[in-house]
């Protein structure tokens, strides 16, 4: 059996008709934990100026770069320096860089003791509004899908969205760079699946993102230009009882006319408040899908024990 193509979905139904948007997104969840929206509406400009702003830092040399890493802090905020993260299960490290960007909380909020404050590089000197802006957008259109998927299970409209509100949400601006010599040991994002909530995902047209079909092979993904690539996480997962299911991905290496070119994306891990207890929804639960999770788990609990797994913490 071949691997079912994910055909995308235009956002704007999510105005004109909401309840085939909620259909077309959730049957396409159910089916590849994965789906491609095109037409979102998010400002190209200032998602271009935030990726050349992301890249600007990439290229400054490795000591200017270790300057914002943080020693012992999980990897959460700032930069982490290549080689560093290894897929859950992995035994070499994936072929990349990042930074993160997480919520900025006002003094005193008690958000702070989950979500330490973000770090900033002196350049490029528009990063810090740039990149804010990039999480602050992609946050929203996350309430905006989140909205939708709720549709979806027939649950409250605003459970999920509330779900998120002040959760521990991360943009990743991601670098991989040119692989070196005809091979790599490793890849450049090993087999994974994600943590979060669900994760959308900017920077998909260079090849290599590829999802684990329930045929068994492995489909490629070519979104069009500028479209949004959005995934069920294994939180979400765990809550639906596996009815959105959270399917295994990775990056693989560039064919040998492209080994020479970097790749960068800018993933958006949506989270839950950190207190949110993940507890499978009971409509997701049924004589012929047994409860997969019958222990209940915070979503800070199930963080932690995630970032230990792959080597983050």
């Amino acid at each position: 059996m071949s691997p079912v193509a994910i055909e995308p979905v235009s956002f704007a139904l999510a105005a004109s008709n909401p309840a085939v948007f909620a259909g077309r997104l959730g049957a396409g969840f159910a089916r590849h934990g994965f789906a491609v929206i095109h037409d979102h509406g998010l400002d190209q400009e200032g998602i271009d100026a935030a990726l050349a702003d992301a890249r600007a830092f990439f290229a400054l040399p490795d000591a200017v770069k270790r300057q914002s890493h943080v020693p012992g802090g999980a990897g959460q905020r700032g930069y982490t320096p290549f080689g560093s993260e290894t897929a859950k299960g992995g035994a070499i490290a994936d072929l990349k860089e990042f930074w993160h960007v997480g919520r900025n909380l006002p003094p005193g909020h008690p958000g702070a003791v989950d979500m330490p404050p973000n770090v900033w590089p002196d350049e490029p000197a528009r990063f810090r509004e740039r990149e804010t802006w990039l999480f602050t957008a992609l946050e929203g259109m996350g309430v905006k899908l989140m909205t939708a998927i709720s549709n979806y299970l027939d649950l409250d409209p605003a459970f999920l969205a509330d779900a998120i509100a002040d959760g521990n949400s991360v943009l990743r601006l991601l670098h991989y760079p040119p692989i070196a010599g005809d091979a790599a040991e490793a890849v450049r994002a090993g087999a994974h699946e994600d943590i979060n909530a669900i994760t959308l995902l900017l920077g998909a047209e260079e090849a290599g993102l590829e999802v684990l079909d329930r045929s068994g092979e492995w489909l490629a993904i070519n979104p069009p230009p500028g479209a949004l690539v959005v995934n069920i996480g294994d939180m979400l997962a765990r809550l639906t009882n596996d009815v959105l299911p959270s399917t295994t991905h990775r990056v693989v290496n560039p064919t040998s006319d492209r080994r020479a070119a970097p790749r960068y994306s800018t993933p958006f891990f949506l989270h839950f408040r950190p207190d949110f207890l993940i507890r499978t929804l009971p409509s997701c639960v049924t004589p012929q899908r047994p409860d997969r999770y019958p222990d209940p788990i915070t979503a800070r609990d199930y963080l932690a024990t995630r970032l230990r797994e792959i080597g983050l913490k």
